[in-house]
């Protein structure tokens, strides 16, 4: 058998389509391992969403999920908008609102504001608008776009697809209401809603698995394979370390302090936050969340492996290392971790506020 070389340019590269598209889109993309203020991340002219923008590409997402930061100028609206892959949208500043709807069926509009959480039904029309006439708005999407389109290799099926998902959204009165459900099983709570008001106020459940007294609550939006969930944890306390997979983005609401990852024997990586950083672990990196601030900590976390449309995806994120699971039990830790804390306590001027093997 004659083997022949690939010819140049025969349309063999190492970029995906996703990256491709990106790069065409023609706005800034971040890379890294964390992002120290989606706020303050620079921006440029978005001319697809009318809006300025940039993308959110950092190691954890491996390409398994977007991300990207879009501003609305003062007054303004964003270009209607629809596409074949699910997306959430944390509101990181401003007011406004946003209108949605299938072709043949009403429009709702509901408003919005900082904190304010939602995901838009697949496929469906949208646009959204600044209710503020001297301040831009600032939201942060999380989205299926790169699986998509690397599945699929073509914007056009991407972006003017003409299906209507009607399992998922059929012009319901009070879809976009802060109406929900809270479902409880023997670990979990869920609140399952298409819309949280404001995520620093939501109600949040006991959940000792994590440790550091944390509180918690799961999100199932829109019936999307997506989801997301909030957590809390007391100053002077930090979480055991565990591991799953990638593109779970991790934006801070509230608090201050620091999260290390790691691959398995390897060394950390450390990424100090506080309200409005992200950090987006990489697939199988142990990692934990350390609060050395005087007040609770609080994030939200946009991500994958949704209970109610799951993809199978097994992780032991609640059971030690030790009986095959994925979570480090503070006694198999690293004692360097807790000395590490002390340090960043003493630097803020905080106390240890948990018992510890090695406090």
């Amino acid at each position: 058998m004659k083997v022949e070389p690939i010819p140049p340019n025969a349309g063999y590269i190492q970029k995906t389509p996703y990256e491709i598209w990106m790069e065409k889109e023609g706005i800034p993309v971040v890379t890294g391992y964390s992002v120290g203020d989606l706020r303050e991340v620079p921006v440029k002219p978005w001319p697809r969403r009318g809006g300025l923008g940039a993308f959110i590409n950092l190691r954890g997402s491996e390409q398994s999920a977007g991300s990207y930061v879009c501003e609305i100028p003062p007054g303004g609206s964003l270009e209607p908008q629809k596409h074949l892959y699910e997306e959430t949208v944390l509101i990181l500043n401003g007011r406004g609102a946003t209108t949605i709807w299938y072709e043949g069926c009403p429009k709702q509009t509901f408003e919005w504001g900082e904190g304010s959480l939602f995901a838009i039904p697949l496929n469906a029309w949208y646009q959204h608008f600044n209710g503020q006439g001297d301040k831009p708005v600032r939201f942060f999407g999380v989205n299926s776009a790169p699986l998509v389109m690397n599945l699929f290799h073509n914007t056009d099926f991407v972006f003017n697809n003409g299906y209507v998902f009607k399992d998922r959204y059929n012009g319901e009165e009070e879809y976009f209401s802060s109406k929900g459900k809270l479902l409880i099983n023997k670990r979990r709570r869920v609140w399952e809603s298409n819309f949280i008001p404001d995520l620093l106020n939501i109600k949040l459940y006991e959940y000792q698995e994590r440790g550091a007294g944390g509180t918690y609550i799961d999100f199932e939006l829109a019936d999307n394979t997506m989801c997301a969930h909030t957590a809390e944890f007391p100053s002077g306390t930090y979480k055991k370390a565990h591991r799953h997979g990638p593109a779970a983005n991790v934006v801070i609401l509230a608090g201050k302090g620091y999260s290390l990852m790691w691959p398995e024997g390897e060394s950390w990586v450390k990424c100090d936050w506080h309200p409005g950083s992200l950090v987006i672990p990489p697939d199988r990196w142990f990692h934990q969340h350390f609060n050395t601030g005087t007040e609770p900590a609080r994030y939200l976390a946009m991500r994958w492996n949704s209970q109610k449309h799951s993809m199978g995806l097994k992780f032991r994120q609640d059971e030690s290392t030790k009986s095959g699971g994925d979570q480090i039990e503070y006694e198999d830790e690293d004692p360097a971790v807790m000395k590490l804390f002390k340090q960043e306590l003493a630097k803020e001027g905080a106390q240890l506020h948990m018992s510890h093997p090695y406090a």
